[in-house]
C-alpha cells in the first residue's frame, strides 16, 4: 500500500514516468495571459493523466514564449495542482546571480 502511495505521488500513475517540457508558447492571435492559462490547464490535465513531472524552460526576448521566469510559473502551477512534480528544465545562468539560482 505504501508503495502505491509513493508511486501515485512521486511517480505519477503511468507505468512509464512521463514528463512534459512546458514553454508557455504564445501562438498567433494568443495573448501571453492566455498562454499562461494554457500552461495551467496543461498542468492540471497532466496531473490527471498520471504524468510524473512538468519541466518549465526559461526563455527571454522571444515574443512567442511566455516562460521568462520559471520560478514564478512553477509557483503558479504548484498552486493549481496537488501532486505532480514541477521543476526548471532550463535556467539561463548568465542572466542570474549564482545565489538567486541556488535559492530558487
Amino acid at each position: 500500500m505504501a508503495e502505491d502511495i509513493i508511486r501515485g505521488v512521486a511517480r505519477g500513475t503511468a507505468e512509464v514516468p512521463l514528463s512534459i517540457l512546458e514553454l508557455a508558447v504564445v501562438g498567433s492571435g494568443v495573448s501571453p495571459t492566455r498562454a499562461l492559462q494554457g500552461s495551467t490547464e496543461l498542468a492540471r490535465r497532466a496531473e490527471e493523466w498520471g504524468y510524473h513531472r512538468i519541466w518549465v524552460a526559461e526563455h527571454h526576448g522571444m515574443p512567442s514564449v511566455a516562460s521568462s521566469s520559471p520560478a514564478v510559473l512553477i509557483a503558479h502551477l504548484a498552486a493549481a495542482t496537488r501532486t505532480i512534480r514541477l521543476g526548471s528544465g532550463g535556467v539561463m545562468l548568465p542572466n542570474h546571480a549564482p545565489l538567486v539560482v541556488a535559492e530558487q
